[in-house]
């Protein structure tokens, strides 16, 4: 046995052995090919570099799409911001060769640990390699390549060449690449004249520019801050009264506006989209030469700045995007604000109630568009949400209630659908949620971050195309240096919604642009199909957020305002987003109709059992046009009870009584019938158009009277009854007896 054990554990330290000699053998050859590739310092050296971005013709977009045009030298960068970059990033910096052995074999233990590629260890060498030279995918093969290419830099460059190329290409967020850059729109400033706070945070950011944004997570930005001033203060850079300076002071953000615009153009988006398509940040993009091809229409976005001109947005942050829905593809983009907007997700208000709401409940045939909803006070599990002024109209119909966007009844039918299923709809067309988005709030746009404008869009883009879902694009295809296709967007449908579904929904927002919260549209040539949405600021009459949703059959549009600092602002959806819209629909309509598929069938609806029993009952053939309208239903969800009226008539509940000298009588009238009262063959009074309990009286002048009623529906005399009743002085009443 123990000869065996002996043997067993030679075998298992026989082949670790060679399978690490092996390992090595590869990473050996893997480094030695790599080692031949050639240092490019034309990337190193080229400070300023354009993408070319053209439009749906072919045209360069004459739009700013520069990176690094701002360099600096290294003898205008202050020694404590070099310092926070170094102590934060590479503490070893002034000692190694391009490569920490020791750390990268400490990231190395730990990756193996997580099981994962967290770590990278990477010098400030071996960064300013990757994002000049590489992409920024995790392999081996990359890690050697970056190695190589490291120490032959190390080798060609000073230490200070070398950091000073790496303060100028590095990413901070916002389209900041480079220190320059990053110092002129976080503070307004040059980089010379950068406090030890300010680099600190500059600093700390680059590991993550998102996640330590100072404008999106200013919280975290500043734990990041305050780590990089302690690393600063153990390696010596700054003393322990500088460290407790520095700490004391705030985030002091002096946002420039000059990159606003840029910030929020078209080519600045389609360079985004680019960049996670190819896995490169945009200064590689523009050193490998790739062209980018979109789908920017040149007149569209003219008309879509113009309509934004042309309109009062109170100074506050907006944004505008356009959506061809047969290409899936965003045709014209525009926005104002300090950040980017389409990185950012705003509460939607009740612009989220026809994605989540009522698209889900016509879908599952839950409800009509005709369906009665009760508006009163409701708490529903433990959540008791108000209407706007804290008014109530009782029962309303489900296009009432959407086009005038009364929250209440959104409550309701998102309880009939459920909250789980509603968001696994909205999911299927583009909508994200936190995990903490799970109450009935959510009806009402209440989500924990929220959504951006292109995936609202989406959305509603979704709907105008019949319920197929298909993600809108900015690029159409890419090309390298040599003009060689390494891109191109292929739309993906899916179906989300039934066609019929997504017409109903479709005709219920059109009433919106009518006479609803949208009617600011109702004189436009276009058909369309609108929502709106305002976001109100708690415990105030100011607004946070203000949007407009509008569709045709060929296009969506799309417009918010607000301010991501979240200053408030004085503007409702009902008001500027929807002029705006309306701006533009003026400029560029859109002439084709929406067509009605073939599982879309009208019927005529009972209006007095809608109005007396709130149930949706189809007319019968009898029916008199007065007494009833028409509605659009799904062939796949009809109502299944056809009303009797008209056909039968209703028993009045005939009753007569003697009270001394008078005789009282009651019936229960229908508006649509008319009822004849008789005494002994004489008429007493006709009733008609009346509705509820009635209740006449007539002189009992003879020891005995009969009381007769005759009542027909009032278009068709030819179907008539009557109830007739004997009073006897000496008896109440006698019993009553049906004569047809």
């Amino acid at each position: 046995m123990k000869k065996f054990v002996k043997i067993s554990l030679f075998i298992c330290f026989l082949t670790i052995s060679l399978g690490a000699i092996a390992l090595g053998v590869y990473f050996a050859c893997q480094y030695n090919k790599f080692s031949s590739t050639p240092l490019n310092e034309e990337k190193l050296l080229s400070h300023s570099q354009s993408i070319s971005i053209f439009d749906t013709d072919n045209k360069p977009i004459k739009e700013e799409n520069t990176t690094n045009s701002n360099y600096v030298k290294i003898s205008s960068i202050p020694k404590h911001t070099q310092a926070a970059f170094v102590a934060i990033e590479d503490k070893d910096f002034y000692t190694h060769h391009g490569v920490n052995y020791k750390r990268m074999a400490k990231a190395a233990l730990n990756n193996v640990k997580s099981k994962s590629f967290k770590e990278g260890a990477s010098t400030i060498t071996q960064q300013l390699i990757k994002n000049t030279h590489l992409t920024n995918e995790k392999t081996i093969d990359r890690k050697l390549k970056e190695i190589a290419l490291a120490k032959k830099l190390e080798k060609k460059f000073s230490k200070d060449e070398i950091l000073e190329h790496y303060l100028n290409v590095i990413y901070f967020g916002n389209n900041c690449y480079g220190i320059e850059d990053a110092a002129n729109y976080y503070f307004s400033k040059s980089t010379k004249d950068l406090t030890i706070d300010e680099s600190a945070l500059l600093a700390g950011m680059i590991k993550s520019p998102n996640r330590y944004s100072p404008i999106k997570n200013p919280q975290r930005s500043l734990e990041r801050r305050n780590l990089v001033l302690d690393q600063m203060t153990n390696d010596g850079h700054i003393t322990l009264q500088e460290l407790l300076q520095a700490k004391d002071k705030p985030i002091d953000l002096k946002l420039t506006s000059h990159t606003q615009n840029k910030l929020n153009c078209y080519s600045e988006a389609a360079i985004d989209e680019a960049s996670k398509i190819l896995g490169l940040p945009a200064k590689q993009i523009a050193l490998r030469g790739y062209k980018i091809y979109t789908y920017y229409d040149q007149e569209k976005q003219n008309a879509l700045e113009k309509a934004f001109n042309d309109s009062d947005t109170g100074g506050n942050d907006y944004a505008g995007i356009v959506l061809d829905n047969n290409k899936s593809a965003v045709v014209a983009y525009t926005g104002k604000s300090a950040y980017k907007i389409l990185e950012a997700k705003r509460q939607p208000g009740s612009c989220i109630k026809p994605i989540l709401v009522y698209a889900p409940a016509l879908n599952e045939d839950l409800i009509y568009p005709c369906s009665q909803l009760l508006d009163e006070k409701t708490t529903i599990a433990g959540y008791s949400p108000k209407n706007v002024n804290d008014t109530y109209k009782g029962y309303v119909s489900a296009r009432e209630a959407l086009s005038r966007s009364i929250n209440i009844p959104a409550i309701k039918v998102l309880s009939y659908v459920g909250i789980d299923k509603a968001k696994a709809y909205s999911n299927e067309m583009g909508i994200e949620f936190d995990e903490k988005d799970d109450s009935y709030a959510l009806a009402l746009g209440g989500m924990n971050y929220g959504v951006n404008i292109a995936s609202l869009a989406g959305a509603y883009q979704t709907i105008a195309n019949g319920g197929i879902y298909s993600s809108p694009r900015f690029v159409s295809y890419i090309t390298d240096a040599n003009n060689r296709l390494v891109y191109i967007h292929k739309k993906e449908n899916k179906r989300v919604l039934r066609e019929d579904a997504s017409y109903l929904l479709t005709d219920m927002l059109k009433t919106c642009a009518q006479s609803g919260t949208a009617k600011k549209l109702a004189d436009i040539t276009s058909e369309v199909a609108s929502k709106t949405g305002t976001v109100g600021k708690p415990n105030s009459k100011q607004n946070l957020d203000a949007w407009n949703m509008t569709y045709s059959k060929n296009a969506t549009v799309g417009v918010w305002i607000g301010n991501l600092d979240n200053r408030p602002i004085s503007i409702a959806g009902g008001g500027a987003p929807t002029q705006i819209v309306k701006n533009y629909y003026l400029a560029w309509p859109d002439e084709d109709k929406f067509e009605k598929p073939s599982s879309i069938t009208e019927q005529m609806v009972d209006d007095n059992e809608l109005a007396s029993n709130h149930r949706v009952v189809l007319a019968n053939t009898f029916t008199p046009e007065r007494y009833c309208h028409e509605e659009l239903f799904s062939r796949f969800n009809l109502p299944n009870e056809i009303s009797k009226k008209f056909v039968e008539l209703e028993n009045p509940n005939f009753k007569c009584r003697l009270s001394g000298s008078q005789i009282a009588v009651n019936f229960d009238a229908k508006e649509y019938i008319t009822y004849k009262l008789y005494c002994d063959g004489k008429l007493l009074k006709t009733i008609e158009g009346r509705e509820g309990k009635q209740v006449l009286t007539c002189d009992m002048k003879n020891e005995k009277q009969n009381i007769l009623l005759e009542y027909y529906f009032t278009n068709q005399p030819n179907i008539s009854k009557t109830e007739n009743s004997t009073l006897i002085k000496t008896q109440k009443t006698a019993k009553s007896k049906w004569y047809v």
